[in-house]
């Protein structure tokens, strides 16, 4: 019985860091990508919402753009990216940023660095709190359990 106070907070532990991986990694993506210098003109081919949710739970929607645009090797380039602006309808031209070596880690977003530091710092803020909660609930559950064993005959 002990053993799930260390292996459910070691699991959540697990996940919170494959959470911290993505928001750097996403991060460093779209940041590259602004600071490339490349920019090519994409068309939006097609829009779609995602809706995740329901029940009990608060439905979540999550709103998708598909763009193809060509690269400056020539190649035809094409990108899902979500959460972008819901006013870029399916045949809209707009200005992607992308890196010579991942094009297909293109962005459409505008470049602001500031507002993409604050929301990936809120998020890993967020995540921190989360793995200190738990590893503070693994030390608390190891000393609890030690005090308990040491009562019982």
């Amino acid at each position: 019985m002990e053993a799930v106070f260390v292996v459910v907070p070691l699991l959540m532990i697990a996940f919170a860091f494959v959470g911290v991986f993505a928001v750097v990694n996403r991060s460093r993506r779209v940041s590259r990508a602004w600071n490339s210098g490349l920019t090519a003109e994409a068309r939006c081919l097609r829009t779609y919402t995602t809706t995740s949710g329901g029940g009990d739970r608060m439905v979540r929607t999550t709103l998708h753009h598909v763009y193809e645009f060509t690269a400056r090797d020539g190649r035809a380039v094409r990108f899902e990216e979500t959460g972008g602006p819901g006013t870029i309808l399916e045949g809209d031209i707009v200005t992607v940023h992308y890196t010579a070596e991942d094009p297909e880690h293109a962005t459409a977003r505008r470049p602001a660095p500031g507002r993409l530091f604050a929301e990936s710092g809120c998020v890993l803020l967020f995540l921190g709190g989360f793995i200190a909660f738990c590893v503070a609930f693994l030390v608390t559950a190891h000393v609890v359990i030690g005090e308990v064993d040491t009562l019982m005959p």
